[in-house]
């Protein structure tokens, strides 16, 4: 696979700090029962790297230590990792508020039946992957047969009150681009998503998040192999929003990867990129050190979070985006 890295580390993308720790974003591993396109870690069936349960073991102390309200869980396919339920659980009875990033096809799995009716009890935030809602489209970047196994993980979360009005259960969607554009405008493609999937198939959610694609990993090489990459790093460049610095996700989360290694962002976790800071490194570290203040590393691929209406794990940063409001250039 054809790596980004060297052409993203010089950069001149604006320096940053961290302000408040509130999300500790932990990736339990590579292990996923699909291989999708765009996905910025290379995630398939044939991943091997998990987090150990003494890893597991040292996330709530963590998040008591430093007072962490949320607990974000991806993959890969978070819930593939055996101690999935036990961290959910150990989490909940802290009073954390945990967020399943979730693919939904993971909840038709043989072995996986009751995992939906386990995230309703333990009310998890579901954040789930749906680049489009028609198959074609689908089918397309995430393999076929994956819509249809999609939308009946969204009938079954429906069911049990994810997304549905009046219900306590959160249930948002993601879309990310087929290809090398920008995301549009988040609350727009909103409407069409809910109109949609409300007609066609009865499915309500909460919110959906519009993801730009990092070109990083797997669509990092799938750029360089069509000769798009530099294009589609002007396109970021030159829609550059300095608004969208306040809102970024790395000013609040740290990310984990499944060695306890600590970075900015899940992005910098996909390429390498440690923390600045050398006392802090580790999720061990986390247990007497905060990172209030710290410098963030930054590199080209930044431009993507910055990029237009901006793009973060709860999707766009401008109030433009988010509203429903026209954006002006």
């Amino acid at each position: 696979m054809l790596d980004t890295i060297q052409l993203l580390e010089q950069t001149n993308f604006p320096s940053i700090r961290r302000g408040l720790l509130n999300t500790l974003q932990v990736n339990l591993g590579y292990l996923c029962n699909q291989s999708c396109v765009h996905c910025h870690v290379s995630a398939s069936p044939y991943r091997t790297e998990m987090m150990s349960r003494e890893l597991i073991d040292l996330i709530p102390k963590v998040l008591s230590a430093q007072e962490i309200k949320i607990l974000d869980l991806t993959g890969g396919a978070p819930e593939m990792h055996q101690d999935f339920r036990y961290l959910v659980q150990m989490a909940r009875q802290e009073g954390v508020k945990v967020i399943d990033r979730c693919n939904l096809t993971i909840l038709s799995e043989p072995g996986y039946e009751s995992l939906a009716e386990f995230l309703a009890i333990h009310e998890v935030e579901i954040v789930a992957s749906l680049p489009c809602y028609s198959l074609e489209n689908v089918d397309k970047q995430r393999g076929k047969g994956t819509f249809d196994k999609s939308i009946s993980g969204l009938k079954t979360l429906n069911a049990l009150g994810y997304g549905v009005a009046g219900s306590n259960l959160t249930l948002n969607l993601v879309y990310n681009p087929q290809g090398a554009s920008l995301p549009p405008n988040q609350v727009t493609l909103e409407q069409d998503y809910k109109r949609e999937l409300f007609e066609n198939f009865g499915i309500e959610f909460n919110q959906l998040f519009t993801l730009a694609n990092m070109p990083i990993q797997r669509f990092g090489s799938v750029l360089l192999s069509k000769g798009q990459f530099h294009p589609y790093m002007q396109l970021l460049k030159d829609s550059f929003s300095s608004d969208n610095l306040a809102g970024v996700m790395c000013l609040n989360t740290v990310s984990v990867d499944w060695l306890g290694n600590l970075y900015d962002c899940d992005f910098n976790q996909q390429l390498s990129m440690a923390i600045s800071d050398p006392h802090i490194k580790h999720l061990r570290d986390l247990l007497t050190r905060n990172m209030d203040g710290a410098a963030i590393r930054v590199a080209d691929h930044c431009y993507g979070c910055t990029a237009g209406q901006g793009s973060s794990c709860g999707g766009a940063l401008t109030e433009a985006s988010k509203s429903g409001l026209k954006l002006t250039s």
